[in-house]
């Protein structure tokens, strides 16, 4: 069976589909966070279908969109122009693009990291750091090593709704993670329309997640579990650093 890139299909459900997670409440807390620096400029890496971006730009950050899939950024656009927001959104990868400008801040939230292979990480890292101003915030989550290995490892998941039903298929080998998505699209007829696409992800730990940001440049701010939720009992791990 042929399957597409990550969030090919997915792009347009993506934040429906993903309507337990309390957008609003996570953005709030971050932006809170951010109102401790003074900052005005942002880059959004793996800024999906923009949820984050729009929020930071509600906020009164300039804030530029940056995701590898065309489709998400078309989502994300097409976002943006409902809610009468003007921003950059810009096709490309963290660990080759070359950005044309500068930020006092950069975000990578809901699982970015997680998609960069182990060997482009520190490029990443060198990259975010090559986007920022002097003494520029660097904010990002990765999924905790105990949420891939115990609460997806070897299972389904399965969401069905009225218009869509989302099937995953997951499993764990070694550090990568992957996902087999199935989406069944409710069509005008009540026909349905199968469409599939992979997700990998990669397994980090926080200390191999710590010393690349000490290599590349970064000094930690504070690291915590999710909306500030202990880390051991967090299903994420966030990490605060600043350009050094």
């Amino acid at each position: 069976m042929e399957r597409n890139n990550a969030y090919a299909e997915l792009a347009k459900w993506f934040e429906y589909l993903n309507d337990d997670c309390d957008y609003e409440k996570w953005s709030q807390y971050l932006i809170l966070h951010l109102k401790k620096y003074p900052l005005s400029t942002g880059l959004d890496v793996g800024c999906g279908g923009g949820w984050f971006t729009r929020a930071f730009q509600k906020a009164g950050y300039q804030t530029t969109g940056l995701d590898v899939s065309a489709q998400m950024l078309g989502y994300a656009q097409e976002q943006a122009r409902k809610e009468g927001l003007r921003g950059e959104y810009i096709l490309g990868d963290i660990t080759k693009i070359k950005l044309p400008a500068r930020f006092d801040f950069v975000s990578a939230i809901n699982d970015c990291v997680n998609y960069i292979p182990k060997e482009k990480l520190r490029l990443a890292f060198k990259n975010v750091r090559s986007a920022l101003n002097k003494k520029g915030i660097f904010f990002f989550d990765i999924s905790s090593e105990r949420k891939f290995r115990e609460k997806i490892a070897d299972t389904v998941s399965v969401d069905d709704r009225e218009d869509i039903t989302y099937i995953s298929f997951n499993r764990v080998d070694g550090e990568k993670a992957t996902l087999d998505v199935s989406l069944f699209v409710k069509n005008a007829n009540g026909d349905y329309s199968r469409r599939d696409e992979q997700h990998v992800q990669y397994i980090y730990k926080e200390e191999e997640i710590l010393a690349l940001l000490e290599e590349t440049g970064f000094e930690l701010i504070k690291v915590e579990g999710h909306l500030g939720e202990e880390k051991t009992q967090s299903d994420r791990i966030c990490f605060w650093a600043q350009k050094g």
